[in-house]
């Protein structure tokens, strides 16, 4: 079933479904982090819908640890897709996802993907050369553009966009380097609105990646996401439909966040 495939990819690499942009971007260099800190944890619950009807389907979760790598400090942010076990005997997913963020510069110095989806197995291991810009991988070396990004480390890269220098309708542009290819990205400012997801709820700032066509979704702007309107600025929401159905993803739980999460106004 492919509608149970998708709703266990872990939650950032959802994101990860892109349009080719005619022209790059570079807003994705020379930002400062002040919207998350080492020892976060976020919890997601992934729901599958056919004819209106959700269940609750698997989990993603994602922790951030401060570590060293090449003597530098670095995030080291590990996201996990599970199906529920009462799913597993239909499409057996255990997905996992990790980078290695410089915490000086917000750059990805190294990227796994780690999959099993079905029975199908995937590894990956990405090294990005900051002085020679490529990127080193299984199977070759690849040039990529002096700010690329993982599909794990744009997100949080993207946690610290300043969204009150934004109109409705702009454009934030970035490069990412995904299976052994550069691809120029952006998501479309939607403003804000206020939510109620399985947490509470919630005021958020809203957008849109654009997508691309595939297997399991629908090319174009389909997909929406809700982050909080607060310094935290934490995915609360993710929905898109799918080929079969549609899925929605509500954050459930978090843990050593960096600022007090404002955005709630109400619990559920």
């Amino acid at each position: 079933m492919k509608g149970l495939k998708l709703i266990v990819i872990p939650l950032f690499a959802l994101m990860a479904f892109t349009h080719r942009s005619e022209t790059p971007f570079q807003e994705f260099c020379g930002i400062e982090n002040s919207a998350f800190k080492a020892g976060e944890k976020v919890t997601y619950t992934v729901y599958y819908a056919v004819a209106g009807i959700y269940v609750n389907a698997g989990t993603a979760t994602f922790t951030n640890t401060l570590e060293t790598l090449n003597n530098k400090p670095v995030f080291h942010i590990v996201g996990e897709g599970n199906t529920n076990s009462s799913y597993d005997w239909i499409y057996k997913v255990r997905d996992k996802y990790e980078t290695y963020i410089d915490t000086t510069t917000m750059q990805a110095l190294k990227f796994v993907r780690n999959v099993n989806e079905g029975g199908y197995k995937k590894y990956q291991h990405v090294t990005f050369n900051k002085t020679a810009n490529t990127a080193v991988t299984n199977t070759g070396v690849f040039k990529v553009p002096a700010c690329v990004q993982d599909v794990v480390s744009a997100v949080f890269y993207a946690r610290n966009i300043d969204f009150s220098k934004l109109r409705k309708d702009d454009r934030i542009g970035f490069s990412m380097f995904l299976d052994d290819e550069v691809f120029n990205m952006y998501i479309r400012y939607l403003g804000k609105e206020t939510v109620k997801t399985r947490y509470g709820k919630f005021e958020t700032i809203k957008f849109k990646p654009l997508l691309l066509k595939g297997t399991i979704f629908e090319g174009g702007e389909h997909m929406t996401v809700w982050v909080t309107d607060d310094a935290n600025r934490i995915p609360v929401r993710i929905e898109s439909p799918i080929v079969v159905g549609k899925v929605k993803i509500d954050m459930m739980n978090y843990e050593n966040i960096r600022h007090p999460l404002t955005s709630l106004i109400k619990r559920r």
